[in-house]
Protein backbone atom coordinates (compact mmCIF):
# COMPACT_ATOMS: atom_id res chain seq x y z
CA UNK A 1 0.00 0.00 0.00
CA UNK A 2 0.95 3.64 -0.42
CA UNK A 3 0.06 6.40 2.01
CA UNK A 4 0.12 9.86 0.47
CA UNK A 5 0.85 12.45 3.15
CA UNK A 6 1.69 16.12 3.52
CA UNK A 7 4.67 17.54 5.39
CA UNK A 8 5.02 15.58 8.62
CA UNK A 9 5.78 18.77 10.48
CA UNK A 10 2.47 20.41 9.64
CA UNK A 11 -0.06 17.82 8.45
CA UNK A 12 -2.07 16.63 11.44
CA UNK A 13 -4.51 14.76 9.20
CA UNK A 14 -1.64 12.80 7.65
CA UNK A 15 -0.19 12.11 11.08
CA UNK A 16 -3.31 10.26 12.20
CA UNK A 17 -3.08 7.69 9.42
CA UNK A 18 0.71 7.46 9.45
CA UNK A 19 0.86 6.85 13.19
CA UNK A 20 -1.93 4.27 13.01
CA UNK A 21 -0.17 2.25 10.30
CA UNK A 22 3.14 2.56 12.09
CA UNK A 23 1.75 1.55 15.48
CA UNK A 24 0.38 -1.71 14.12
CA UNK A 25 3.32 -2.46 11.86
CA UNK A 26 1.19 -2.46 8.71
CA UNK A 27 3.48 -2.49 5.64
CA UNK A 28 3.19 0.59 3.46
CA UNK A 29 5.23 3.12 1.53
CA UNK A 30 4.95 6.82 2.29
CA UNK A 31 4.66 9.33 -0.52
CA UNK A 32 5.23 12.80 0.88
CA UNK A 33 3.82 15.72 -1.09
CA UNK A 34 5.19 19.10 -0.05
CA UNK A 35 2.29 21.34 0.91
CA UNK A 36 3.05 24.35 -1.26
CA UNK A 37 -0.13 26.46 -1.07
CA UNK A 38 0.45 28.54 -4.18
CA UNK A 39 -2.03 28.22 -7.08
CA UNK A 40 -1.29 25.27 -9.35
CA UNK A 41 1.07 23.70 -6.79
CA UNK A 42 2.73 20.50 -7.97
CA UNK A 43 1.35 18.41 -5.11
CA UNK A 44 -2.23 19.23 -6.10
CA UNK A 45 -1.55 18.14 -9.66
CA UNK A 46 0.04 14.89 -8.52
CA UNK A 47 -2.76 14.18 -6.07
CA UNK A 48 -5.42 14.79 -8.72
CA UNK A 49 -4.36 11.55 -10.37
CA UNK A 50 -4.81 9.67 -7.11
CA UNK A 51 -7.91 11.05 -5.38
CA UNK A 52 -10.84 13.13 -6.69
CA UNK A 53 -11.12 14.86 -3.28
CA UNK A 54 -7.71 16.48 -3.69
CA UNK A 55 -6.91 16.29 0.02
CA UNK A 56 -4.42 14.39 2.15
CA UNK A 57 -3.99 11.74 3.41
CA UNK A 58 -4.86 9.15 0.78
CA UNK A 59 -4.27 5.42 1.11
CA UNK A 60 -3.86 3.47 -2.11
CA UNK A 61 -4.25 -0.28 -1.77
CA UNK A 62 -2.17 -2.82 -3.68
CA UNK A 63 -4.83 -3.06 -6.39
CA UNK A 64 -4.92 0.72 -6.88
CA UNK A 65 -8.10 1.32 -4.87
CA UNK A 66 -7.85 4.75 -3.19
CA UNK A 67 -9.33 5.70 0.17
CA UNK A 68 -9.19 9.30 1.32
CA UNK A 69 -9.95 10.95 4.66
CA UNK A 70 -8.25 9.74 7.84
CA UNK A 71 -11.44 8.30 9.34
CA UNK A 72 -12.27 6.31 6.21
CA UNK A 73 -8.67 5.08 6.05
CA UNK A 74 -8.95 3.91 9.65
CA UNK A 75 -12.08 1.88 8.90
CA UNK A 76 -10.49 0.42 5.78
CA UNK A 77 -7.45 -0.71 7.77
CA UNK A 78 -9.63 -2.14 10.54
CA UNK A 79 -11.53 -4.22 7.96
CA UNK A 80 -8.35 -5.35 6.21
CA UNK A 81 -6.57 -6.34 9.44
CA UNK A 82 -9.23 -7.77 11.79
CA UNK A 83 -6.59 -9.47 13.93
CA UNK A 84 -5.37 -6.06 15.05
CA UNK A 85 -7.36 -4.24 17.72
CA UNK A 86 -7.65 -1.05 15.70
CA UNK A 87 -10.88 -0.45 17.60
CA UNK A 88 -11.66 -1.83 21.10
CA UNK A 89 -13.11 -5.34 21.07
CA UNK A 90 -15.89 -4.44 23.51
CA UNK A 91 -18.99 -3.18 21.68
CA UNK A 92 -19.65 -0.18 23.92
CA UNK A 93 -16.00 0.79 24.15
CA UNK A 94 -15.74 0.54 20.37
CA UNK A 95 -18.74 2.85 19.96
CA UNK A 96 -17.26 5.33 22.43
CA UNK A 97 -13.89 5.27 20.67
CA UNK A 98 -15.60 5.96 17.35
CA UNK A 99 -17.57 8.79 18.95
CA UNK A 100 -14.37 10.40 20.20
CA UNK A 101 -12.72 10.03 16.80
CA UNK A 102 -15.71 11.66 15.13
CA UNK A 103 -15.68 14.47 17.70
CA UNK A 104 -12.00 15.08 17.01
CA UNK A 105 -12.61 14.83 13.28
CA UNK A 106 -15.28 17.52 13.26
CA UNK A 107 -14.73 19.47 16.45
CA UNK A 108 -12.21 21.33 18.60
CA UNK A 109 -12.18 23.96 15.86
CA UNK A 110 -10.66 26.77 17.88
CA UNK A 111 -7.84 24.62 19.22
CA UNK A 112 -6.98 23.41 15.73
CA UNK A 113 -7.25 26.92 14.25
CA UNK A 114 -5.23 29.00 16.68
CA UNK A 115 -2.77 26.21 17.61
CA UNK A 116 -1.87 24.68 14.25
CA UNK A 117 0.35 21.63 14.34
CA UNK A 118 4.00 22.52 14.08
CA UNK A 119 6.15 19.74 15.49
CA UNK A 120 9.43 21.58 15.07
CA UNK A 121 8.37 24.78 16.85
CA UNK A 122 7.94 25.28 20.61
CA UNK A 123 5.75 28.32 21.27
CA UNK A 124 4.90 28.46 25.00
CA UNK A 125 4.69 32.26 25.05
CA UNK A 126 2.15 32.20 22.23
CA UNK A 127 0.20 29.53 24.06
CA UNK A 128 0.17 31.57 27.26
CA UNK A 129 -1.24 34.59 25.44
CA UNK A 130 -3.84 32.53 23.61
CA UNK A 131 -4.91 30.84 26.82
CA UNK A 132 -5.43 34.18 28.55
CA UNK A 133 -7.30 35.81 25.68
CA UNK A 134 -9.27 33.05 23.91
CA UNK A 135 -12.33 31.73 25.72
CA UNK A 136 -13.20 29.34 22.86
CA UNK A 137 -9.74 27.77 23.07
CA UNK A 138 -10.13 27.24 26.81
CA UNK A 139 -13.53 25.64 26.21
CA UNK A 140 -12.06 23.24 23.64
CA UNK A 141 -9.26 22.18 25.97
CA UNK A 142 -11.69 21.78 28.88
CA UNK A 143 -13.85 19.44 26.81
CA UNK A 144 -10.80 17.56 25.56
CA UNK A 145 -9.50 17.13 29.09
CA UNK A 146 -12.85 15.83 30.34
CA UNK A 147 -13.17 13.34 27.47
CA UNK A 148 -9.68 11.99 28.07
CA UNK A 149 -10.17 11.68 31.84
CA UNK A 150 -13.47 9.86 31.42
CA UNK A 151 -12.03 7.30 29.01
CA UNK A 152 -8.86 6.80 31.05
CA UNK A 153 -10.81 6.31 34.27
CA UNK A 154 -12.96 3.64 32.61
CA UNK A 155 -10.06 1.78 30.97
CA UNK A 156 -7.27 2.27 33.46
CA UNK A 157 -4.96 3.62 30.71
CA UNK A 158 -2.28 4.18 29.72
CA UNK A 159 -4.13 4.88 26.48
CA UNK A 160 -7.77 5.89 26.19
CA UNK A 161 -9.09 2.34 25.97
CA UNK A 162 -6.16 0.55 27.53
CA UNK A 163 -4.08 -0.52 24.55
CA UNK A 164 -3.08 1.88 21.78
CA UNK A 165 -5.72 2.09 19.06
CA UNK A 166 -7.22 4.29 16.36
CA UNK A 167 -8.59 6.84 18.80
CA UNK A 168 -5.11 7.42 20.19
CA UNK A 169 -3.70 7.95 16.70
CA UNK A 170 -6.40 10.57 16.16
CA UNK A 171 -5.38 12.44 19.30
CA UNK A 172 -1.63 12.26 18.63
CA UNK A 173 -1.62 15.64 16.80
CA UNK A 174 -3.50 17.15 19.75
CA UNK A 175 -0.78 15.94 22.09
CA UNK A 176 1.67 17.79 19.85
CA UNK A 177 -0.39 20.98 20.05
CA UNK A 178 -0.73 20.82 23.82
CA UNK A 179 3.00 20.22 24.15
CA UNK A 180 4.24 22.84 21.69
CA UNK A 181 1.92 25.58 22.97
CA UNK A 182 2.24 24.48 26.63
CA UNK A 183 -1.52 24.53 27.19
CA UNK A 184 -2.56 23.60 30.76
CA UNK A 185 -4.38 20.31 31.35
CA UNK A 186 -5.13 18.08 34.34
CA UNK A 187 -2.57 15.63 35.68
CA UNK A 188 -4.43 12.69 34.10
CA UNK A 189 -4.59 14.38 30.71
CA UNK A 190 -0.93 15.37 30.94
CA UNK A 191 0.07 11.77 31.68
CA UNK A 192 -1.90 10.61 28.63
CA UNK A 193 -0.37 13.38 26.48
CA UNK A 194 3.08 12.25 27.52
CA UNK A 195 2.26 8.58 26.89
CA UNK A 196 1.19 9.49 23.37
CA UNK A 197 4.33 11.50 22.73
CA UNK A 198 6.45 8.59 23.95
CA UNK A 199 4.76 5.96 21.76
CA UNK A 200 7.27 4.60 19.21
CA UNK A 201 5.00 5.34 16.24
CA UNK A 202 4.57 8.95 17.36
CA UNK A 203 8.29 9.32 18.07
CA UNK A 204 9.03 7.99 14.60
CA UNK A 205 6.68 10.51 12.99
CA UNK A 206 8.20 13.35 15.03
CA UNK A 207 11.71 12.29 14.00
CA UNK A 208 10.63 12.38 10.36
CA UNK A 209 9.17 15.86 10.83
CA UNK A 210 12.41 17.10 12.36
CA UNK A 211 14.39 15.77 9.41
CA UNK A 212 12.31 17.71 6.89
CA UNK A 213 13.99 21.05 7.60
CA UNK A 214 11.27 22.80 5.61
CA UNK A 215 9.48 26.10 6.20
CA UNK A 216 6.04 26.85 4.78
CA UNK A 217 5.05 30.47 5.49
CA UNK A 218 1.35 29.74 4.91
CA UNK A 219 1.43 27.22 7.76
CA UNK A 220 3.34 29.51 10.13
CA UNK A 221 1.10 32.19 11.69
CA UNK A 222 3.53 32.86 14.54
CA UNK A 223 6.94 32.87 12.83
CA UNK A 224 8.52 34.40 9.75
CA UNK A 225 11.44 31.96 9.63
CA UNK A 226 12.71 28.77 11.26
Amino acid sequence: MKLYIGNKNYSSWSMRSGVLLGAFGIPHDEVMLRLDFTPGAAWRQELAGVSPAGKLPVLVDDDGFAVWDSLAITEFIADAYPDHAIWPRDRQARARARSLCAEMHAGFTQLRTVCPMNIEAFLPEVGQTLWADDEALRADVTRLDAAWREALAASGGPFLFGEFGAVDAFFAPVAIRLSRFSLPVSDAAAAYRDALLAHPAVEDWVAGAMREQDFLPAAEPYRTAR
